[in-house]
């Protein structure tokens, strides 16, 4: 299965906030997004992001956890109130369960400190192309990578010509998924939208839904490249692929 390209046109031009308390940090994703033709913004406090976010209204957000005025959670669910500008959190904090109520609070996704610096752009683009598309990805239109083509308006799926039967199941959560593509879902998220409440083993039945899809979609579904495991919070359905960049070293 090849990905799709994970440049983004050269004629755009995005606007990113980054909340960060840590100048080095700051510097080195300042250095790294440069490349990408991103106009940054910056701010060391809480306070001075969401006057900043406000004020410049960005299209993406670098958020860090470890502010020295609030705590990072409360600075999106503030964002969240009014703007839908995707989230990225920069944590050092290693709490699957902190990772979910960031998710839940209206985070699109999060990455561990360190990081490479690679990575992070990749997280980047791929939030930008997700904010730039329809609510539903591709609209009316089928989505393709590689070889699987998926049309949500008709409710098929191909993979090189040939139709993949999905349950009813299988195809809720695939939808799911695909409507928030290159977005961590937490276990709770994909339960509710699929099973319609939270009671009951979400891990386990997601286990089993997902090793379904896997095998009907993936090359190799023990090597998946399309819906990728989120270890202790959940899934992620990826239409890109941030392996083949040149590394910018770590942060």
């Amino acid at each position: 299965m090849h990905p799709p390209s994970t440049s983004l046109d050269a004629s755009d031009r995005f606007s990113v906030l980054l909340i960060d308390d840590e100048p080095k940090i700051r510097a080195a994703i300042r250095d790294a997004l440069a490349s990408d033709d991103v106009e940054m913004f910056e701010a060391d406090t809480g306070a001075a992001g969401l006057t900043r976010a406000e004020t410049r209204r960005p299209d993406l957000v670098l958020l860090d956890l470890g502010l020295p005025d609030m705590e990072g959670i409360d600075v999106a669910r503030a964002l969240r109130r009014w703007s839908s500008a995707p989230i990225i959190v920069l944590t050092a904090r290693h709490s699957d369960d902190e990772t979910v109520r960031l998710l839940d609070a209206g985070a699109d996704d999060y990455i561990t400190k360190p990081f490479s610096l690679s990575e992070l752009r990749a997280r980047v683009r791929a939030q930008l192309r997700r904010a730039r598309m329809p609510r539903v990805p591709g609209g009316d239109a089928p989505v393709r990578v590689g070889e699987l083509e998926i049309d949500l308006a008709r409710r098929l799926v191909s993979r090189g010509g040939t139709a993949v039967h999905l349950t009813p199941t299988e195809w809720s959560l695939l939808e799911t998924l695909l409507r928030h593509a290159d977005r961590p879902l937490t276990h709770r998220h994909l339960f509710r939208a699929v099973w319609g409440n939270s009671y009951g083993d979400a891990p386990h039945y997601l286990r089993v839904y997902v090793a379904h899809l896997r095998r009907k979609l993936e090359d190799d579904p023990y090597a998946p490249r399309l819906i990728i495991t989120e270890p202790g919070v959940g899934y992620r359905l990826t239409l890109g692929d941030s392996r083949g960049l040149a590394d910018a070293g770590d942060v």
